[in-house]
């Protein structure tokens, strides 16, 4: 049985970028995340113990993103090394991270990246 938790638009204000009016002046992002996990004694104990706490994943999620980087692929990267440290049992993540509004000088809805790593089960 493969297990899949996904928290989808995760949105938090935050100061990464390159330019210096994104450090000051802050952006909002959105943060989507698939994890993969062997969970199957949750789906049959109804015990919080047997998988992923859905909360401490968020607060994971919130207290890498208020850490300001000037990349959103090493904002992404601390994101996923995080969680594969605060849960073990983690044996795939796929992360987007997307910027709001990237002062691009256009009319552009969002800027991403994409992260999918697997971790060798051991």
């Amino acid at each position: 049985m493969t297990t899949k938790i996904e928290l989808r638009r995760m949105t938090f204000y935050a100061y990464h970028g390159v330019a210096p009016q994104e450090t000051r002046v802050g952006n909002t992002f959105i943060v989507d995340l698939i994890l993969t996990a062997p969970l199957e004694n949750a789906v049959w104990s109804d015990d919080l113990s047997n998988t992923i706490n859905y909360a401490t994943v968020y607060e994971t999620v919130k207290a890498e993103m208020a850490i300001p980087s000037r990349l959103l692929e090493h904002a992404a990267g601390r994101i996923l090394k995080a969680l594969k440290e605060r849960f073990p049992q983690i044996t795939e993540v796929e992360l987007v991270l997307s910027k709001l509004n990237p002062p691009f000088g256009g009319d552009i809805h969002s800027a991403s990246i994409i992260l999918k790593e697997s971790f060798l089960s051991v």
